[in-house]
């Protein structure tokens, strides 16, 4: 057993290698370093918690610890980084779900400690929390009260609606905007009532309260994420990040425990900081966003002229070989295909014939933010022409060829030439100005945001229809 003063230095060391773990995830280079922070740090929060004052039953906790890193370790290995998104989302349920058991038991924890002082019983046998929560006075007992409602509401939010975005995410569930008769309105109304059952049982209306806020929020979370379209997934993920980590600093305030406040607020603040960044990239509305989508549509989208006119690889292979610079935009079908190490050779054979190669990279491409980054750096492309939106939409009309690898709603000039299109105002990358554009795409589909892309019909573009990865290789045979 470690004393409290070992535990308090261990947390304060935690918590400063989370902080320079985040710190170093902003920079590709020192990426694999932070990561690396984050595990020794929560390697060192797990130690010294378990092995803490006040903590027993060993017997059950050593075997769960064992099994979960088991099924992580297994779970992390076999899934592929185009699933790390809908990965990311169950994640986040399990810090739902576990707020939401850790606030029930406080509360029958302090309703047990209640008990024992009414009937002068001994406090002999009780755990660490309810010795705990003995000493507490009346006021500190409400703030606990209060404590575990936000544990429960957040908590229960957060599983549900992780549970939705998983399944969008995987294609288990339709990515379309759905809701129930009502709309908003139930958003509304099972938060009025949450609201009311929260003052409920702080009044002492007993541990029911409890279940049926639980219930509300579920259905919160359910209804909520439903009620949100595919291409609102990736700022939904991050959100109920943000979400996960207030749970948990809710829960840390409950236990006592330092290092879960730090550690939850952390994840809930750059979480927050990060969904906002997002729908400024997106021009959405942040309130709306996490609302559901509040708002509607904007009206009829434009009519598109033309067709789409395909190519073969050694159409495209002949402009590249012509070509002095060329712009490469990565989108989720490259990760669908697995398709960077191909992509990394061609650039490799590229740069070999004296040519200029560039990526660009949008702030949500792919499903989750940072996607197409970790892809290329994984396929070994040079972190230096890898370059975010605003260092390089400015050079599409000097650039000779842009080559556009399976995506979509990022390089849509409906965004800027249609005020009734869903992704009106939204910053692309502005491929079509490029002396030519290829498209990689699998076929005439509209994507997985469902919306029709004017790109595909402009008389400068040509679609390289078939698997991104197979277009590619094909591709790498011609050039000279």
């Amino acid at each position: 057993m470690l004393g409290q003063g070992f535990v308090s230095a261990a947390a304060i060391a935690a918590s400063v290698l989370f902080i320079l773990s985040l710190g170093g995830l902003s920079n590709q280079e020192k990426a694999k370093r932070a990561v690396w922070y984050g595990i020794v740090g929560m390697a060192v929060a797990v130690f010294f918690t378990a092995f803490g004052p006040g903590i027993g039953a060993y017997w059950l906790m050593i075997p769960m610890i064992l099994i979960g890193s088991a099924i992580g370790w297994v779970v992390a290995k076999r899934v592929a980084m185009t699933e790390m998104p809908q990965l990311v989302a169950a994640l986040h349920s399990f810090v739902g779900l576990a707020a939401v058991f850790v606030a029930w038991s406080a509360d029958l924890e302090r309703m047990r400690v209640a008990a024992a002082k009414a009937a002068g019983a001994s406090m002999e046998g009780f755990s660490a929390f309810a010795a705990l929560v003995a000493t507490k006075a009346p006021d500190e007992l409400t703030f606990l009260q209060i404590e575990v409602v936000f544990a429960i509401f957040i908590g229960a939010v957060t599983f549900t609606g992780s549970v939705v975005a998983f399944g969008k995410l995987a294609g288990k569930v339709d990515g379309k905007p759905r809701q129930l008769p009502g709309g908003h309105k139930l958003n509304a109304g099972a938060a009025a009532l949450s609201l009311l059952l929260a003052i409920l049982y702080l009044n002492g209306a007993g541990f029911w309260t409890l279940l049926v806020l639980a219930a509300l929020s579920f259905f919160i979370g359910w209804h909520l994420i439903m009620g949100i379209g595919g291409a609102d997934m990736p700022v939904v993920v991050s959100m109920l990040n943000s979400y996960s980590g207030w749970a948990a600093a809710a829960i840390g305030f409950t236990l006592s425990n330092d290092l879960l406040i730090v550690t939850g607020a952390l994840v809930g603040s750059s979480g927050a900081i990060l969904s906002y960044i997002m729908c400024k990239a997106m021009n959405r509305n942040f309130v709306s966003v996490i609302l559901g989508g509040f708002g509607g549509s904007k009206g009829p989208a434009a009519e598109i002229e033309g067709e789409q006119v395909a190519i073969d690889a050694a159409g495209v292979a002949s402009s590249l070989n012509n070509a002095d610079s060329v712009i490469i935009v990565p989108g989720y079908g490259m990760a669908v295909a697995q398709a960077q190490n191909a992509v990394s050779e061609l650039v490799r054979k590229l740069r070999a014939a004296g040519k200029e190669v560039r990526f660009a990279i949008h702030p949500v491409a792919g499903r989750l933010p940072g996607h197409m980054n970790v892809l290329l750096a994984e396929a070994r492309v040079p972190y230096d022409i890898v370059m975010e939106m605003d260092e390089i939409n400015d050079d599409f009309p000097s650039t000779d060829v842009a080559i556009v690898i399976g995506s979509n709603d990022i390089v849509n000039p409906a965004a800027q030439e249609d005020p009734n299109s869903p992704i009106a105002g939204m910053p692309v990358l502005e491929v079509w100005k490029s002396r030519v554009v290829f498209v990689c795409k699998r076929g005439q589909g509209t994507g997985y945001s469902g919306i029709e892309n004017p790109l595909f019909f402009k008389e400068n573009t040509r679609m390289l229809y078939g698997d991104a990865r197979e277009s590619i290789d094909s591709l790498l045979s011609h050039i000279d």
